[in-house]
Formats: C-alpha cells, sequence, structure tokens
C-alpha cells in the first residue's frame, strides 16, 4: 500500500464523519489470510497480497477495501521500538475509577503523553493503560500528578515492563 493509502486508506472520511459500521460478515479464508499477511507487513503492495492469497489484483483490492469499509481493517501503523525512540521507560498502570465514570476518564487518559493502549477491564480494577516514557523520572510524574489529579481515578497501581515482544500473526 502507499503512504497516502496508509494515512488515510482509500480516501475515506474520518471516524468522526464516517457513516455508520454495517454488521459484521463472516471472514473466509482469503480474507483471513490477507489480514495476516496485512499484520505481517502493512505496506504489502495489492500485487504482492493478491500472489499471496492467489486472487486478481482487482479481487485483492476489493477484499482490502471491504475489509476497511467494515471495520475489519481501523487502519496502518507501524510497530516501535520504544526504547530506541527515546522512551526507556514502560509500564502498565491499574486503575480503580468511580462507577459509570470510564467515558470521562477514557478521554483525559487519551490526552496523557505516552499512553499507547487504555482497557475497560473486569476484575480487581477497571482500568488496564500501558505508557511508555522517557525515564522513570518521567513516568513518576506522570503517575503522581497527571493521573492521580483525576477526581474519577479512585487508586493506581504501578506495573513497570523489564522486557516487552510485540506479538504478530506468526507467533499468535
Amino acid at each position: 500500500m502507499r503512504d497516502e493509502q496508509m494515512a488515510n486508506p482509500g480516501g475515506r472520511p474520518s471516524a468522526a464523519s464516517a457513516p455508520p459500521v454495517p454488521p459484521a460478515r463472516p471472514l473466509d479464508t482469503v480474507d483471513r489470510a490477507i489480514l495476516r499477511m496485512l499484520q505481517t507487513d502493512g505496506r504489502a503492495s495489492i500485487r504482492s497480497v493478491a500472489d499471496q492469497v492467489h486472487v486478481s489484483r482487482a479481487n485483492a483490492y476489493a477484499r482490502i477495501n471491504r475489509l476497511i469499509d467494515d471495520g475489519v481493517i481501523r487502519g496502518f501503523s507501524a510497530l516501535i521500538d520504544q526504547e530506541r525512540a527515546g522512551q526507556g521507560a514502560s509500564a502498565y498502570i491499574t486503575l480503580k475509577i468511580v462507577q459509570n465514570s470510564w467515558r470521562t476518564v477514557r478521554k483525559q487518559l487519551t490526552a496523557l503523553p505516552g499512553a499507547s493502549h487504555i482497557a475497560l477491564v473486569s476484575g480487581d480494577f477497571d482500568v488496564l493503560l500501558l505508557v511508555h516514557t522517557k525515564d522513570n523520572r518521567e513516568l513518576r510524574e506522570l503517575v503522581l500528578t497527571r493521573i492521580q489529579s483525576i477526581p474519577e481515578v479512585l487508586s493506581t497501581r504501578t506495573l513497570l515492563v523489564f522486557e516487552e515482544t510485540e506479538l504478530g500473526p506468526e507467533e499468535q
């Protein structure tokens, strides 16, 4: 795919102006093969996708566009080595929040520098947040000053990440 396609696949409108996503359709073996291939190499050309999954280029192009339109493919991105990008400290932060405040808290967490993944979960805590910061001092500041100052956050627990491995389709 070309850079412009990755930034805005198919020239589609942004999520804010996009029409509602249609109900999910079952994926066949060709769709799944395309998804595995694009997970491994999001920059793969239509020609290479078509060759790998044994369909015509027109069919591959139509299938990828359908997967995008159906919301199965949400976008294309680069996998970042956080340490090499100057983000030497990573942590999972668990949060207990006021009941029914998820939307408010999520909005504030998404604005945090270094926030990489946010999930509403069940169990002993309510939210799981992955952050990447320059160092432990910046991490401390993020947790103690920014996150704990959110009124709906009742408590936090920080779990330092010593090593990360991004799982691709071949490891899953």
